[in-house]
């Protein structure tokens, strides 16, 4: 996103290598890469960076024509302004195709996780969905060396003025943001995004690269995890068996509504508790059912069948798949079900999970 800060685009393509020579030798990433769609974007500035050199803090940050591409995303609106660059409006499309469930976008400055709001347009600076940010955030920071420690965060003392001292912060609360890419992800997209501040130093020399990753591999590992710590099924409608597309999803206790995807999938990022999930569509019956999330099952499999207000028993045909037929108000328990899901992982955020001990090998 700012072509000076380089080490994301290098992370990324260390990360791509790590996944496929460990594939079919290592259980976790087999496991990872066979649930998990994994998007990389090695870089969204690629002329930022063609102005920017070793060593150097400032060339390069901005694209072709000097804009800073994370000030220039639509203010909580969904469509591209006309001051919107090039780059900033093929990502909006690029999120929009596909519905992005976590997303991780890696800038270098400090070292720190960065979540939403990055701006205060609205009055607030939390979103509705504060618990679950602050979790990944966390996650991430603890996963880290040092990311997680108390005190300046940088060793060269002026690059650590006005940090924040624990690792996480909410991006408003730390320097406000407006037009961020994190705020349109989560707002818009309804993509959970966090900023990862991952070195101290923009532009680092070759030989530090290496150092660098080995700090970060098993965050960004943990992260891509962290997709499936959800509650996510299909939807599906009564008379024909068929998914439904563009079925709200909506969770007491929480704020942010996703949708559907074309074959009726869906998935909403979760923190561990019990929720009352709620399925609507314009042409359908809503439905609520109660779902349990808890430490040791953070996610639940659920799907759900609608019925449409043009109901006809006489059209019900045999489902082309097997769920769980479940009641209106059942309450369903977490199990720990490997669907597939969606996973964005961009230049410029990266998020982690629990900072246990790593005790599995990756070459």
């Amino acid at each position: 996103m700012h072509g000076n800060e380089v080490f994301g685009r290098e992370a990324l393509l260390y990360l791509a290598e790590t996944l496929l020579m460990n594939y079919g030798r290592n259980r976790y990433i087999s496991r990872l890469m066979d649930t998990t769609r994994i998007h990389l974007m090695p870089s969204m500035n690629p002329d930022g960076y063609e102005k920017a050199h070793e060593g150097d803090e400032y060339s390069g940050r901005g694209n072709a024509n000097g804009v800073d591409l994370n000030r220039n995303f639509p203010i909580r609106r969904d469509r591209p302004g006309p001051r919107t660059e090039v780059e900033t409006r093929l990502i909006m499309e690029w999120i929009m195709s596909i519905p992005f469930v976590l997303s991780a976008n890696i800038h270098s400055g400090t070292t720190l996780v960065n979540y939403p709001y990055d701006d205060k347009s609205n009055g607030k600076t939390h979103t509705e969905d504060h618990d679950v940010f602050v979790t990944l955030a966390y996650s991430y920071a603890r996963a880290h060396e040092r990311m997680y420690k108390k005190g300046p965060r940088c060793l060269i003392e002026d690059l650590s003025l006005g940090d924040p001292e624990n690792g996480i912060t909410n991006g408003a609360e730390w320097y406000e943001v407006s037009g961020g890419m994190q705020d349109w992800n989560y707002l818009i997209a309804g993509c959970f995004e966090v900023t990862i501040e991952t070195n101290c130093i923009k532009f680092p020399y070759a030989r530090e690269l290496p150092l660098y990753w080995d700090e970060h591999k098993y965050s960004l590992l943990h992260f891509i995890d962290l997709v499936h710590r959800s509650i996510h099924g299909f939807i599906v409608d009564e008379e024909t068996g068929q998914g439904i597309w563009n079925a709200t999803i909506s969770v007491t206790q929480t704020g942010q509504i996703v949708k559907s995807y074309i074959n009726g999938d869906y998935w909403r990022l979760v923190t561990p508790g019990k929720y009352n999930v709620t399925f609507d569509h314009p042409n359908y019956f809503p439905v609520t059912k109660s779902v349990i999330i808890t430490k040791y099952y953070p996610s639940a499999y659920l799907n759900v069948t609608l019925r449409p207000y043009s109901y006809n028993p006489s059209n019900l045909v045999q489902h082309h798949f097997k769920y769980r037929e479940i009641s209106l108000n059942e309450e369903i328990l977490s199990d720990s079900s490997n669907k597939a899901q969606f996973i964005q992982i961009s230049t410029f955020l990266l998020f982690l999970c629990l900072g246990n001990a790593f005790v599995w090998k990756i070459y």
